[in-house]
């Protein structure tokens, strides 16, 4: 692979006009399509074969009236018992007639005679039902909607709208593009050069808007949650600069050690580019592998965030080394591009692949850095005192990675409410007030559908049904049955006394379910939104054993593949389990306990999200391999060219650290940026992969593996000869790039 690598990048740099102008028509092309044929996204996270699931699908062929979007409008009077006298009776009739003449609804109904108005008389609720889901509803309806109730207020009456109806999509603004700018300082840090710099901003920007397109072109076709398009967007954007980094970074060293830059950009994408390749696999793989747990809309988002990452695999190792060819020598800093002679080397001259000089290629050393290389960079010191260290770093990395996760001992799931929407959101305004008035049960009300193959027989099941669910613990009240117009499906409205992520209605929902099962000739299922959430996380959380055991059998079948060695893939594995544990236990404090939220802005802790911690798990594989191959791959070259176990481990922290340690800054500067969101669920998202990549860029990678690889020595190398001769040849090092030169090198001396 390092051999086809090397030939592109210099095929690319050779015809960098010809690659540049195809990326841009690529770019206009997918972005003219992505404005033609971009579709809703959606907010739907139910799952098919759940009993949620089953009784939408039922209302929608049976009582097609009640299958819509549903919105409530909460209604505060001045004073206590104002909603009792005709005027405030007059007030509250006029917002259902408002109400009902909306675009796109069905019909409102009146709080007096749903028995929906306080004991106090001071609050009401209005119930309006849509025709349409809550997909399908209009931006026109939902101002509409929003804007119900300005008389009311005239008269000193607060009108709140909420229900599902008012739920968008989360809006990308200003804030995250912070991260963007941290992550372009980062860059001028590290290389000295605004040059070097710009081109890997603009390499990863144009990834990541021609991965971006094409997602959006695809969108009318393929169902995108709201979220996915974020998630694409964050990952595109980190692994788009990381690995344009990555390459440009090791063409420097190329640059430096004497080689041209057609030369340069070759070995650069032969070798970083075939770590970046194995990276960007990895990723996808793991990211494409969330279709195992047969979730679909965690499906689509596993894919769309592979997609991006796809493209930004192909733009660095195509578009870099073009761009990379216009800049030339001006990928240096200034004061060392005097220091390069202006027309050096031939393939397989005087410099090496690992960017330092050294032997002619084939010498007994070569591959390896030179005497004089200087080996006083903060790397190499940490590296060396990691290593001498190394068994009180590891005993306390591990103490304090496990005292990290202890919090996710109390994870709890939950798919986001009205009560963790930002304070003043409508959505928020709306909740606080019906918990006000009327108690949390409110807000999170269940439905119990019955339905029979005549009407008779769904009377007759009702009053038993009624019975059984109103005598289950934790039911506030029951609402009387409301039926299709043929009779043969009625609603029945349930209102627990707690909210909809407690506990308690958990429990609640699985004992009603208990005790309506077995009735004779109807069926009876129990829906709503909180229903649907509990039956989501459930499902999810029995899909995260299987999905993280099948994610850690791949990164230690990836690995073996790459390193040739059992050792070093399970210690990989290990190390990525104590960065998901500590990253779930950090989510779990801020979040869901409320540590430091302020400092994220979180207005109300809550369960976290239930797709995260096996969306987490899934990215953050990727990502983690990448760091482990940026390391680990140098400690392997340097060995098996000659240098003892210890040598090439801090051989390779040392020219590895300055890179992983750029990346990392990056990618959580990019995931940081979406912390300032609003949305609680992708600002959980940008907390969590923020946080997981910096343990274990720096705590497991850049720390404890070192010193597991210095305690390890030569046994970390060792794989049985019969595993040798089966596992396929990966060079990711760049091992069959380094004969191909010699040959080069050889013929070019006879």
């Amino acid at each position: 692979m390092a051999t086809l690598l090397y030939r592109l990048g210099r095929g690319a740099l050779r015809q960098r006009r010809l690659v540049v102008a195809l990326w841009l028509v690529a770019l206009i092309g997918l972005g003219g399509a992505a404005a033609l044929f971009r579709g809703p996204t959606s907010s739907d996270f139910t799952m098919r074969g759940t009993e949620s699931q089953k009784a939408l699908d039922l209302l929608a062929k049976e009582f097609p009236a009640a299958s819509g979007a549903t919105g409530t409008i909460a209604v505060r009077a001045p004073a206590d018992g104002q909603l009792g006298t005709p005027q405030g009776q007059s007030v509250v009739r006029e917002l259902v007639q408002e109400a009902s003449r909306l675009p796109g609804v069905v019909g409102a109904v009146d709080p007096f005679q749903a028995g929906a108005v306080s004991p106090n008389a001071r609050y009401a609720l209005i119930q309006v039902q849509f025709s349409a889901g809550a997909d399908e509803i209009t931006d026109e309806q939902r101002e509409a909607y929003e804007e119900v109730g300005a008389r009311a207020e005239s008269q000193g009456y607060q009108v709140a709208p909420g229900g599902e109806v008012l739920n968008t999509e989360p809006e990308v603004g200003s804030t995250e593009a912070l991260g963007v700018v941290v992550a372009l300082l980062v860059l001028v840090v590290t290389f000295g050069s605004l040059v070097a710099a710009g081109m890997t901003m603009l390499n990863a920007l144009i990834g990541v808007g021609a991965g971006m397109a094409g997602l959006y072109a695809l969108s009318s076709v393929v169902g995108l949650t709201s979220t996915a398009p974020i998630l694409a967007l964050m990952l595109g954007l980190a692994v788009g600069i990381d690995y344009s980094l990555f390459i440009t970074s090791r063409h420097r060293q190329n640059l430096l050690s004497g080689l041209s830059p057609e030369e340069a950009v070759g070995r650069a994408v032969g070798t970083a580019g075939s770590a970046v390749v194995f990276a960007g696999a990895t990723v996808v793989i793991a990211l494409a592998g969330l279709a195992v747990v047969n979730i679909p809309f965690l499906t689509v988002m596993g894919l769309a965030a592979a997609g991006t990452v796809t493209v930004a695999v192909l733009v660095a190792i195509t578009l870099q080394p073009a761009l990379l060819g216009f800049a030339g020598r001006r990928a240096l800093p200034r004061s060392l591009r005097n220091a390069v002679p202006a027309d050096t080397a031939a393939p397989g001259g005087t410099s090496t692949l690992t960017g330092t000089s050294a032997p002619a290629a084939g010498g007994p050393t070569a591959g390896r850095a030179s005497a004089a290389e200087d080996r006083s960079g903060f790397g190499f010191r940490w590296a060396g005192w990691v290593t001498r260290l190394r068994i009180p770093v590891i005993l306390v990395g591990l103490l304090g990675l496990g005292l990290l996760a202890v919090p996710a001992t109390d994870m709890r799931l939950a798919l986001p409410d009205a009560g963790t929407a930002p304070l003043g959101s409508p959505a928020r305004t709306s909740n606080d007030l019906i918990t006000e008035g009327f108690g949390p049960g409110f807000t999170g009300r269940l439905v119990v559908v019955v339905s029979g193959d005549s009407a008779e027989r769904t009377s007759a099941a009702l009053p038993r049904v009624t019975q059984e669910v109103q005598g289950t613990g934790g039911v506030l009240a029951v609402a009387p049955p409301q039926l299709s117009p043929d009779g043969r499906t009625a609603l029945l409205a349930v209102v627990p006394k707690t909210g909809p992520t407690d506990e308690a209605t958990e429990r609640m929902v699985h004992d009603i379910r208990g005790a309506v099962r077995g009735t004779d000739g109807v069926d009876v299922l129990l829906t709503g939104v909180t229903a649907i959430g509990i039956d989501v996380s459930e499902k999810l959380s029995a899909a995260l054993p299987v999905y993280l055991l099948l994610v850690v059998g791949l990164s230690v079948l990836l690995l073996m593949l790459v390193f040739r060695s059992i050792l070093v893939p399970v210690k990989a594995a290990l190390g990525f389990l104590l960065t998901v544990a500590a990253t779930f236990g950090i989510t779990v404090a801020v979040f869901q306990q409320g540590t430091l939220a302020d400092l994220v802005g979180l207005d109300t802790p809550g369960p976290l999200i239930s797709f995260l911690p096996i969306l987490l798990i899934g990215i953050l594989f990727g990502l983690a391999m990448d760091y482990e191959v940026f390391l680990v791959s140098r400690m392997r070259e340097d060995f098996v060219h000659g240098d003892t176990a210890a040598q090439a481990t801090i051989s390779g922290m040392g020219h590895g650290a300055r890179v992983v340690t750029a990346a990392a800054l990056i990618m959580i500067s990019v995931f940081g940026g979406f912390v300032f969101l609003d949305d609680p669920v992708i600002k959980s998202m940008g907390f969590a992969l923020a946080v997981g990549v910096a343990i274990d860029a720096f705590v497991v990678r850049m720390t404890i593996v070192p010193a597991v690889m210095s305690l390890l020595g030569d046994k970390a190398w060792w794989l049985p000869r019969w595993l040798q001769r089966v596992l396929p040849n990966v060079d990711i090092e760049g091992e069959g790039l380094r004969a191909h030169l010699d040959e080069k090198a050889a013929a070019g001396t006879r």
